[in-house]
């Protein structure tokens, strides 16, 4: 049916952001909402149970993140069709979720406009992505994907542990430990493990 409205389902967190994104889409003649969900989990229920032409998704959640309940959808629904919408701007973050399958990208705060043309554009095959968001991304560091035992240790740097502390918690001597580090300073850019750690919460790359 040619005319028929897009349906869109909501998750996040935060019950203020979902009631008055709900009002917006739910007010053009062209969209309704069909699901709201709290968490990433709830998400992938009601993904199943409404099989929505677009889903609004925020990156931190309970339970299940963004970027996972993304990946763990589209295993099932290949072309299913999604909108990041977060507060976070870092490129490893706009870089995971792209990665996923997003088709879109917005910050909270955007003008409601944007969010309707966005939900819009998507619907219709569309890469959505806002001049700020692309920015960031042509600005990410070239080679900078860490390997999983990399992510690893710079998780753990996040956390204030020392070399001894990582190595006795991995099961690896002290020397690898050192090892990793210095890829991971390589990688990252930076020149010590404090702009290591500040550099990964900032971009994404690691979450508290």
């Amino acid at each position: 049916m040619v005319n028929a409205k897009t349906r869109v389902l909501i998750a996040d967190d935060h019950p203020v952001v979902v009631l008055g994104l709900a009002a917006i889409i739910n007010a053009q003649p062209d969209m309704t909402v069909v699901g709201e969900a709290s968490n990433g989990r709830q998400a992938l229920e009601l993904f199943e149970k409404h099989l929505p032409d677009v889903t609004l998704i925020d990156l931190r959640m309970p339970e299940l993140g963004g970027v996972e309940a993304i990946k763990q959808i589209r295993v099932k629904h290949p072309h299913a069709v999604f909108i990041v919408l977060t507060t976070y701007q870092g490129d490893e973050d706009i870089h995971k979720a792209l990665k996923a399958g997003a088709q879109g990208y917005l910050l909270k705060g955007m003008a409601h406009d944007d969010l309707l043309d966005a939900i819009r554009r998507v619907r219709a095959g569309v890469q959505y992505l806002p001049a700020s968001v692309k920015e960031t991304l042509a600005n990410r560091t070239p080679g900078s994907d860490l390997s999983p035992r990399e992510l690893q240790i710079l998780e753990l740097i996040v956390k204030g542990l020392s070399n001894k502390q990582i190595a006795d918690k991995l099961g690896i001597t002290e020397g690898t430990v050192k090892w990793h580090v210095n890829a991971i300073l390589g990688r990252l850019n930076v020149s010590d493990r404090t702009q290591a750690a500040v550099a990964a919460l900032n971009r994404g790359i690691v979450q508290l």
